[in-house]
């Protein structure tokens, strides 16, 4: 039956119950619709489409790339998940893409910068070029002509002018700009007073584009996925560019970290996940962050 959707603010069908591993359900009129709140175990492209026009306000995500790691022997289309994204992402919205570029005959492929000038292309604007420094990383392998690399790109791509920034603050400020407003280079190379409305530095500032997390925070943290993202990079990007409600989409959720952070913060998810495997390794994750959220809107809507 139709229902409508107060997040979406669209028509949609709604799945008839789900199965076990989230697979897609089917409505009265045949046609396949979607949950918040799920994880389906189907291909990206598939579950894109069943999404209506600009239903989404934040993706995060890390898609495989170059190869690097080995994912079931699956493969994906770049340009036609692109395009959907472009397709369900609102006006004002934002894609978190996480990525790097493997080295193939001691030369980088530049796979990630080739994607980035492809969202362009199809109307994002590169909103950030962030970078994921992992400070515990160790690199493998002997490194005799090049220095190890510590880092991936998280482009930051907005559907037009950025509707939500929820700026992180928690840089420690200088002693200096404490003191000081801060000073701007001019043309010919000299400095002026930076005026900031006569208003001095906080003891924090607002975070800088680099940002230092190893690649898994604790054991508690780690799952079996050989490409899991930590939760507080998935968890920042959530409180940076969304809002309480909003809607927060991962086309390849993997272990489930986008979801799970989503829920504590109080935002809803859908993902999809191809690999049986990786699915049922998330939605196990992410089952007692459902349970809490249910517990308490039922509570919330017994309250007078």
């Amino acid at each position: 039956m139709l229902g409508y959707c107060k997040f979406c603010n669209s028509l949609v069908q709604r799945f008839a119950p789900a199965g076990a591993a989230g697979e897609a359900g089917i409505g009265e009129g045949g046609e396949e619709m979607l949950e918040l709140n799920r994880l389906y175990n189907m291909d990206c492209m598939e579950g894109m489409k069943l999404l209506p026009n600009e239903c989404i306000d934040l993706t995060v995500t890390s898609p495989p790339y170059d190869n690097l790691r080995k994912y079931k022997g699956f493969t994906w289309d770049f340009e036609a998940t692109a395009k959907e994204l472009y397709r369900v992402t609102k006006k004002g919205g934002v894609v978190v893409w996480v990525v790097g570029d493997a080295t193939i005959n001691g030369s980088e492929t530049g796979t990630s910068f080739k994607q980035a000038l492809y969202f362009k292309e199809i109307g994002f604007n590169l909103h950030d070029t962030m970078i994921w420094s992992k400070p515990s990383f160790t690199a493998v392998g002997a490194l005799k002509t090049r220095y190890a690399q510590t880092f991936e790109y998280m482009f930051v791509f907005s559907k037009g002018k950025i509707k939500t920034f929820n700026a992180l603050k928690d840089r420690k400020t200088t002693s200096r700009s404490k003191d000081k407003h801060g000073r701007i280079r001019q043309k010919d190379g000299s400095f002026r007073p930076m005026s900031n409305r006569g208003k001095q530095y906080g003891e924090l500032g607002i975070r800088y584009n680099v940002w230092e997390m190893p690649p898994v925070m604790s054991n508690i943290e780690r799952t079996g996925h050989p490409a899991q993202f930590p939760e507080q990079l998935a968890n920042d990007h959530i409180l940076s560019w969304s809002n309480e409600g909003d809607v927060v989409l991962d086309p390849f959720m993997g272990s489930g970290t986008t979801a799970k952070m989503a829920l504590l913060n109080n935002r809803n998810f859908i993902g999809f996940e191809l690999s049986q495997e990786y699915c049922k390794m998330a939605e196990k994750r992410i089952e007692p962050y459902l349970m809490q959220q249910t517990i308490f809107e039922l509570l919330k809507g017994g309250q007078p």
